[in-house]
């Protein structure tokens, strides 16, 4: 019976066209088709950096990739290079974990570092923010042990601790939107 199907649908010129151009087509596709899924992958085989092995990939040497840390997640930036490059406007975190950067707008000596202690939650949502433009726009590849992973790469008490206070920090902000388009509403 199949057999009968197959030698009437091979006697047409659409069906031998057909299988040619789907063959052609699965030829031609790159072996992950699915960003996602490639994705996916580059994360299960994600690498662990210490702070001196970060600091070589500071953007000095041009045979290796740019490296940022944010909240001790690890991310190339080559591609913005530009930016995070010697001389770029950014150069400052390439190499490094400076967290607190992200907000205080120190870029210099003190202020590059990982250390959120005094932030504000609103400040600290707003690094937790910036890390998920991170994941976004950059590749990620790897976690920084010290402050935020441990030495198997297992998120520490101080990356939950941030994480809860981020959310604080929305709670906060959802608040006062609240408070203040009720203010609004009752004035007029």
């Amino acid at each position: 019976m199949a057999t009968v199907i197959i030698k009437r649908l091979a006697k047409s010129p659409f069906v031998l066209i057909t299988v040619l151009v789907t063959l052609a087509a699965f030829s031609f596709t790159p072996r992950f088709p699915f960003k996602s899924f490639r994705n996916s992958l580059q994360q299960q085989v994600q690498r662990l950096f210490t702070v001196e092995e970060l600091a070589l990939y500071n953007g000095t040497d041009d045979t290796l990739p740019i490296l940022l840390g944010i909240l001790g997640s690890v991310f190339d930036v080559t591609k913005g290079k530009s930016h995070y490059g010697v001389g770029g406007g950014y150069h400052h975190f390439s190499g490094r974990d400076a967290s607190r950067a992200f907000v205080s707008g120190n870029f210099t000596g003190d202020g590059l570092t990982d250390s959120l202690r005094g932030l504000s939650s609103t400040e600290v949502k707003s690094i937790v923010e910036w890390r998920e433009f991170y994941f976004r726009s950059y590749t990620f590849v790897g976690k920084l042990v010290g402050r935020y992973y441990d030495s198997e790469g297992n998120p520490t008490k101080s990356l939950k601790g941030v994480e809860a206070k981020a959310a604080r920090g929305t709670q906060l902000l959802e608040k006062q939107k609240k408070e203040e388009a009720k203010r609004k509403t009752d004035s007029y």
